[in-house]
């Protein structure tokens, strides 16, 4: 918030270098903060809510912190020109920041190494999000002067938009951020919590004969703590698709959880066994049943969503305001992603079987 109260005292003082930036600066941000309370119940999605409402608790506590440091403040004294900061006026700097700076190198450290700072980049910050850019930021530097600048990449025509990439996020950072949600997003994810009980629920519903995944043997409990998935200091969130399309701590539980002897998963290192590309360590049968089992996880997912697509879509064309446009477009986007996640599985599941019926006749 740094960067966002600087913003703030600039906009406040009167003659300020920067106030012709400012003053074309959004009077409003489409990011989920400012969304009414009923489009914030429109995104569908439990991880999200729980990040919007991270946000505005920390602006509520924020706004707290500053009203007390500037109450006794002197008028001559105040940094924004005796003007009253609230929630609303620190969110809206906050959107600034998110979705206009860029993270450059600041300043050598004493090690020779630098620090990422944000830096907001009038002009710059006008140029659109793209996986495919058509420019970049070069950073130049020597003893006098810092130097940014925007360097073609390929051959841009006149009237072509200047593209840049904002970096490998999912949906859920760029709608955060940003306020814009990317269609067919290779980085986007969906975000699931490791738990017995749900992979219990995953595996009957795949018809998967298992053990009891709320109680794993004791060689398969010490797997799972190597893979920080049990234990007091575990990290439980896992995620299915972006590049991985199945996060490898999950795939290995599964593996190893599916598996029916442990002299079979010791002949694999973690890495092996958290590898998608590593085809069927422990048998074409487990790996089956893992696929499947995660199919069914999707499928859960799925079902968490009160809304279907088709119903989405239908929506979108009633004339919705933007918000609400976005709040939707998302969660198209999360559910198109789950079915493909499912699809990919899929169509891996019906190879492998046809591998192990090519086998079983030979």
């Amino acid at each position: 918030m740094k960067l966002g109260l600087k913003l703030l005292q600039e906009r406040a003082r009167l003659g300020s270098f920067w106030w012709p930036y400012i003053s074309n600066l959004p009077e409003t941000y489409s990011v989920p903060i400012f969304f009414q309370g009923e489009d914030i119940k429109n995104l569908q999605y439990a991880p999200l809510l729980y990040q919007v409402n991270k946000r505005c608790r920390f602006l509520l506590d924020f706004d707290q912190e500053v009203r007390h440091a500037l109450a006794s403040v002197k008028p001559n004294d105040h940094p924004f020109g005796g003007q009253e900061l609230n929630a609303s006026s620190l969110g809206w700097a906050m959107s600034a920041v998110s979705s206009r700076a860029f993270r450059l190198h600041g300043k050598k450290l004493a090690a020779g190494t630098r620090n990422e700072v944000p830096m907001m980049l009038p002009l710059i910050d006008m140029c659109n999000h793209s996986f495919n850019p058509n420019a970049q930021i070069i950073q130049e530097e020597d003893d006098s002067q810092l130097l940014i600048k925007v360097v073609a990449e390929t051959e841009i025509k006149q009237n072509d938009s200047l593209l840049l990439n904002y970096g490998c996020l999912s949906n859920d950072l760029f709608l955060l951020d940003y306020g814009f949600v990317m269609p067919s997003n290779p980085y986007d994810t969906i975000e699931l919590k490791y738990e017995g009980a749900l992979m219990d629920a995953a595996s009957m519903a795949a018809g998967v004969s298992s053990p009891n995944f709320s109680s794993p043997a004791a060689w398969q409990q010490q797997i799972l703590s190597q893979l920080n998935l049990v234990g007091e200091t575990a990290i439980v969130k896992v995620s299915l698709g972006g590049p991985e399309l199945v996060e490898g701590r999950l795939l290995a539980a599964l593996r190893v959880l599916l598996a029916s002897d442990s002299e079979t998963v010791q002949k694999h290192d973690l890495n092996t066994l958290q590898s998608l590309s590593a085809e069927a360590p422990l048998g074409i049968t487990n790996e089956v049943a893992v696929f499947r089992t995660i199919i069914a996880l999707c499928a859960i997912a799925l079902e968490h969503f009160p809304t279907k697509i088709m119903e989405d879509e239908s929506l979108l064309e009633q004339g919705v305001s933007a918000s609400t446009v976005l709040a939707i477009q998302f969660r198209i986007q999360k559910k198109t992603l789950i079915i493909d996640i499912m699809r990919n599985l899929s169509r891996r599941v019906k190879l492998l079987s046809s591998k192990e019926t090519t086998a079983t006749q030979g």
